[in-house]
């Protein structure tokens, strides 16, 4: 892949980036998030809406979920970590040249995984709930109150964004909350 490369660009900054894809035929932008004067996903955003047959590649050490969800957005070809080989970028390379995407899978965990807002003893009234038990069977196990129940589950609903028990079971189970 390496003897296919033609000629290579170097910019400074943001602003240096958009010169060189507005002057050249570019194939392939490889970008920094955060370079001087316009940031990386600036220039993919300039990039797309005035360049969009250039393929845009972020590399970065930035694992930032708004960072990720705004050059997603943008329709990035490729956002990857800095840590990679040279063999892996080059394949990178290709891949978007061939029209596909790719993206860090460690970068899309942290972007897919929501961290779960229930405390400890929500957490157990939830795994109580879906296993069907009442709110009086539940305040008996944890000798707790049914009103404490009652108030836990109210929270609940409240930190997942749901109206009901069935729904607080569902958002909890495609989450992976459950035990």
């Amino acid at each position: 892949m390496e003897d296919e490369v033609n000629k290579v660009f170097q910019a400074e900054n943001g602003i240096q980036s958009i010169e060189l894809l507005s002057k050249y035929q570019i194939d392939v932008a490889i970008l920094d998030i955060e370079m001087p004067l316009k940031s990386g996903i600036e220039v993919l955003e300039w990039s797309k809406q005035h360049k969009p047959q250039t393929k845009v590649i972020i590399v970065t050490t930035f694992k930032r979920e708004g960072y990720l969800k705004r050059s997603l957005q943008a329709d990035v070809d490729a956002y990857v970590l800095k840590d990679r080989s040279i063999d892996d970028l080059m394949l990178t390379i290709n891949l978007v040249l061939q029209g596909k995407k790719q993206y860090s899978p460690e970068l899309m965990d942290m972007f897919t995984q929501k961290v779960n807002p229930l405390s400890e003893k929500e957490q157990v009234i939830i795994d109580f709930i879906a296993q069907g038990l009442t709110n009086k069977e539940i305040a008996t196990k944890l000798f707790l109150s049914d009103g404490t129940i009652r108030n836990n589950i109210t929270s609940i609903f409240n930190k997942l964004g749901v109206p009901n028990r069935t729904r607080a079971v569902k958002v909890a189970r495609d989450n992976g909350w459950l035990n």
